[in-house]
């Protein structure tokens, strides 16, 4: 069986785009279905046009789909990307969440599997709590978290960020993509498992 994949996130300025494009790659390379889905804008247009940066991350991604439930619902498992807002996951995958209220409520995303990454400007700028606070909405909808450890020596040049691969915003570095495709290929692995 072919595991379904929905790669998940919001990126501001272009940093988490570029991991989910990574981890999309990889988890098609490893014989998965791949959704690429981004977390609606939610800031008022005018707070987005204020910034040059802002409103060209914004154009770059009109191609790629606004997230659904139903491509939470249609997926084996999840690939999340999302910045780091003072401690915790963007408002804008927030707001996505609060969304899947009725798919929770019939155990849509239970024994599904989930990762997750994150950047932040600063290393120590909550990084690891952000990724815990998706990982603990996870384990309210009953899915099953697949983090990366320190299974693969790539762990040990990334920053080691056990819970998610994690930066600093900017290009995604070529440690950077050995360490979301491990992420993707291990995701896609547990699915496979799961599935039978």
């Amino acid at each position: 069986m072919t595991p379904k994949i929905t790669v998940l996130f919001y990126s501001t300025y272009g940093t988490n785009h570029g991991v989910a494009l990574e981890a999309a790659r990889a988890a098609e390379a490893a014989g998965a279905e791949v959704r690429l889905r981004r977390c609606k804008e939610t800031a008022p247009i005018e707070v987005v046009n204020g910034q040059d940066a802002w409103r060209n991350q914004l154009e770059n991604m009109e191609d790629i789909p606004e997230a659904t439930p139903d491509d939470m619902e249609w997926a084996d498992g999840y690939f999340v990307s999302v910045p780091t807002r003072f401690g915790v996951p963007s408002s804008q995958f927030r707001a996505f969440v609060d969304t899947l209220g009725p798919l929770w409520q019939n155990g849509a995303l239970a024994n599904k599997t989930i990762t997750a990454t994150t950047s932040a400007q600063n290393p120590q700028g909550g990084q690891e709590m952000t990724i815990q606070s998706v990982y603990t909405t996870a384990m309210h909808w009953g899915a099953i978290i697949v983090p990366p450890g320190y299974a693969d020596p790539i762990k040990f040049e990334d920053g080691g960020n056990p819970y998610g691969y994690s930066c600093t915003p900017g290009e995604l570095s070529d440690i950077g993509k050995k360490s979301v495709a491990f992420q993707a290929e291990r995701l896609v692995k547990f699915t496979k498992k799961l599935m039978g």
